[in-house]
């Protein structure tokens, strides 16, 4: 391969390295899509947030919207106001502090690790995806703006 087709003009040997500490570098993060399926059996559902962890930048971050329309074709009976607590949930644990009530103390890897685990709930994380950034709290509003709005 020649150097011309590798991503940012690097090495062959550098395509994978990130190096830390110079303006402009990307550090790895991961995220996952918070989906609300209102009725679980049918399986359908909504994007209504995302979550955002960077280790390098000790960053763990939630941004949610729930198109209540969207929600209320697929269960006219849905509980907004109870979707709407557990994604605002969500955001507080990300937070931390008072808000995220017993993950308080935890750092963000533990925390953004508790909220992508598997649950049965109305409320549930998708699969967990990773990508490069400079800015994590950025990407966090740029994957809301382009995977849920």
């Amino acid at each position: 391969m020649s150097d011309r087709h590798l991503a940012g003009g690097g090495r062959a040997g550098d395509r994978h390295i990130v190096r830390a500490g110079r303006p402009g570098d990307r550090d790895v993060y991961e995220y996952a899509l918070l989906r609300v399926v209102p009725r679980v059996e049918r399986g359908e559902c909504i994007n209504a947030g995302v979550l955002v962890y960077c280790r390098a930048q000790a960053y763990v971050g939630a941004r949610t919207h729930l198109d209540e329309a969207r929600l209320l074709a697929l269960d006219p009976h849905a509980d907004v106001a109870g979707i709407r607590a557990a994604l605002a949930a969500v955001e507080g644990v990300c937070a931390g502090g008072a808000a995220a009530g017993q993950a308080a103390g935890d750092d963000a890897g533990r925390r953004f690790r508790w909220l992508v685990a598997p649950r049965s709930t109305i409320v549930q994380p998708g699969p967990v995806h990773t990508g490069l950034t400079a800015d994590a709290a950025a990407e966090t509003q740029r994957l809301l703006d382009l995977l849920v709005r």
